[in-house]
């Protein structure tokens, strides 16, 4: 039965008085912004849908306060779930804002599933109130609006055809052997069937790695050969599943069903890994990059280029972020493949007036987001300053109203978000997304967002 928090502990506070232990001042400031009750009745809507009768039966759970308060730090210190666990065990302090007490701490593998019941569109709301929050702290008034975006990478390997094909038929091979049990029980079936062919199709790889490295008619003449070996081997595999598959369907069981969905799921991405392997390596094709699968894993990744200095292509989603003065992100949004950076001014300027009531006094993008049709839309809506800088060729006129000072002071301060960026990734571990699914990534940049400006206004209100 899901409970709403722990009885309050004397012997706990008294403890800690006794040690003369003080909260770290930021730590203190976030701790009483959780105690928002909006914040609160979020997320344990959200894991009240654990089980159909979660609220009413069942033996009594972690509290839905000490679940809310784990996750924070976990993100807040870029803890991973088994360090999280840890720290909040060993620290006195960390046990207080977490409002454990003396109680056992959460198991790591059981807050993982407890984060999974929190869904993306929730953390969106559990933002904005956030946001609200530190507006009523002033913290923020929203006067300044600046926007940007950057990439979240998955946690994929680089993506090449032959490591694709290979991962496919271990996959494949995998759920198979898992299958064999129960299909032979039922069913009379030629050994064939069952045939575990990941050691080929590895090799094979491997053979095409050593073959791309060297130089010459030779090396290009084994690749191609070595491929068309890994190409048969693959799609032996699928024929292999394929039966397997037709084979499970005919019975019912919760094992079947589950073996069953993993095949329907890989079957049709290892064919397409299939597909542009031969357009790409046998006809010489140049492969769109929407068309492309860069992970069966996870193949919602958009292959991304910007041309970054040493990063010149990306696997991710590009992620864009709104921010106000005060450090708060308001906003973010995560694109689908690789837009135009001027497509995403327009929503920015159109969240921020729901938001707030009223459009931004400055409201500020990088030279990507130029166009003449943004910064009519933006004087239209009322923004007073409008720092967007022309790329290209510039006219007189243009030159010197992007000279003015005001026009400077907004670029200075566009400057900043990148700061915020960086922030983001290193310490709040956006760089790299290790949740799966796309609902997995949402998240993960959810919690991000809502960690680095719960330490923002942590450290803003500790100040004063």
């Amino acid at each position: 039965m899901l409970r709403d928090r722990y009885e309050f502990d004397v012997r706990f506070w008294n403890m800690i008085h006794d040690l003369a232990i003080e909260m770290d001042p930021e730590l203190a400031q976030i701790d009483r912004i959780l105690e928002d009750d909006e914040l609160f009745r979020m997320v344990k809507n959200d894991l009240a849908k654990h089980h159909p009768k979660t609220l009413v039966t069942g033996r009594n759970s972690t509290p839905v306060e000490v679940i809310l308060r784990m996750l924070v730090v976990k993100r807040l210190y870029g803890f991973s779930y088994e360090r999280t666990e840890r720290h909040v065990s060993d620290s006195l302090v960390l046990r207080w804002f977490c409002r454990v007490y003396f109680n056992p701490v959460l198991d790591h593998s059981n807050l993982n599933r407890w984060a999974l019941l929190i869904k993306p569109e929730t953390l969106a709301v559990f933002n904005d109130r956030i946001r609200a929050i530190a507006t009523a702290l002033k913290v923020t008034r929203g006067r300044k609006l600046r926007t940007d975006g950057t990439v979240v990478e998955t946690c994929v390997h680089y993506p090449s055809d032959s490591s694709l094909l290979a991962d496919g038929v271990r996959v494949l091979s995998r759920v198979i052997k898992r299958a064999k049990q129960i299909v032979v029980e039922q069913t009379t079936v030629v050994a064939e069937t069952f045939r575990d062919r990941t050691r080929s199709a590895r090799n094979q790889s491997r053979r095409i790695a050593n073959q791309t490295r060297r130089k010459g008619e030779e090396a290009k003449t084994n690749v191609k050969t070595a491929y068309r070996q890994l190409v048969r081997v693959t799609r032996a595999s699928v024929a292999q599943a394929k039966t397997v598959l037709e084979l499970l369907k005919e019975t019912g069981t919760c094992q079947v069903n589950k073996l069953t969905d993993s095949l329907q799921i890989f079957i049709p991405w290892v064919e397409q890994v299939i597909d542009q392997t031969v357009r790409r390596v046998f006809e010489d094709e140049a492969v769109p990059a929407a068309q492309k699968i860069v992970s069966i894993f996870e193949p919602h990744t958009n292959i991304i280029r910007r041309n970054k200095v040493g990063k010149p292509t990306e696997f991710g989603h590009k992620v864009w972020l709104d921010e106000v003065e005060g450090g708060i992100v308001t906003q973010w949004r995560v694109l689908d493949g690789n837009p135009p950076d001027r497509d995403q001014w327009q929503p920015s300027l159109a969240h921020h007036v729901r938001q707030f009531g009223r459009p931004p006094d400055q409201a500020s993008g990088d030279r990507g987001v130029y166009s003449p049709e943004n910064e009519v839309h933006a004087r239209r809506i009322g923004v007073k300053r409008i720092i967007l800088p022309k790329p290209g060729w510039k006219s007189e006129a243009r030159r010197q109203h992007e000279h003015q000072r005001w026009f400077k002071r907004g670029r200075h301060f566009h400057a900043g978000v990148e700061g915020r960026i960086s922030v983001l990734k290193r310490k709040h571990d956006l760089d790299r997304c290790p949740n799966h699914g796309e609902d997995g990534f949402e998240r993960w940049v959810a919690w991000g967002v809502i960690a680095g400006n719960l330490a923002v206004m942590g450290a803003t209100l500790a100040a004063r």
